[in-house]
């Protein structure tokens, strides 16, 4: 086997000392974020948990009158995401020194969160009233908005694990610069995206919702013992 090199495609992936094990962790972070916005729009009356631009679409959308979107479920998104952000903040403040501790912390408080909505989700019967429906959503988006925050502190290019905007937009602007590791990673936080939602929506219909939160918190479970390995090692990447 070839070991990859700091030129290589995969070095700012799998071998950049200066994020460690950060790319890696963050693009299983973005699968998960397709995985609930996949439930979270089929199942949740149309609303994000995770992209907070489209649910402000979409509460506009709701004002207005259009069919099927759900206003009360983009509201309830909204604020639990905006106290996940201040959460997160909490959690940069006591930990921005040590770039491990911080992932770790903001993705356990993720995880139980995740946890607590597959409960939720499991107890209630499909399709999801009002009530159940609105606080699935703050639930998530809770988890989603801490999410967020530590992915902004950690500052790892091209991984928000949220949106992909400007992710796309530097794909089709620098492609002539030829960077194959900073293509690489772009092409691979887009895959992520898309195969957490094209997962989420078979699972939300073909078997049922909570089957995708089930998963989404598998993943995360994954993740979270890999925080805990970081922890133990040491390196550059860990300091901010």
């Amino acid at each position: 086997m070839v070991e990859p090199t700091a030129s290589g495609p995969w070095s700012g992936v799998i071998s950049d000392p200066k994020q460690g094990p950060l790319p890696v962790l963050l693009i299983a972070l973005t699968v998960v974020t397709g995985l609930v916005d996949a439930v979270s729009i089929l199942s949740l009356g149309r609303v994000f948990v995770a992209n907070m631009t489209g649910n402000v679409v979409f509460i506009g959308f709701a004002l207005a009158g259009a069919p099927g979107f759900s206003l009360s479920a983009s509201l309830f998104a909204l604020g639990g995401f905006l106290v996940g952000a201040f959460a997160g903040g909490v959690v940069i403040a006591r930990t921005s020194s040590d770039r491990a501790r911080l992932f770790l912390v903001a993705v356990a408080l993720e995880l139980s969160l995740l946890g607590s909505a597959v409960a939720v989700a499991q107890a209630a019967p499909v399709p999801y009233d009002g009530p159940v429906r609105d606080g699935l959503a703050a639930l998530i988006a809770i988890g989603m908005g801490i999410q967020n925050a530590a992915a902004r502190r950690l500052a790892v290019p091209d991984l928000t694990t949220t949106v992909l905007t400007m992710t796309l937009t530097g794909m089709a602007a620098d492609i002539r610069a030829h960077n194959r590791a900073t293509l690489t990673r772009r092409l691979l936080a887009v895959v992520a995206m898309l195969a957490g939602a094209v997962l989420g929506a078979v699972l939300v219909d073909r078997v049922r919702p909570s089957a995708a939160l089930e998963v989404a918190a598998g993943l995360l479970a994954v993740v979270t013992l890999a925080g805990v390995m970081a922890m133990r090692g040491q390196g550059a990447w860990r300091s901010t």
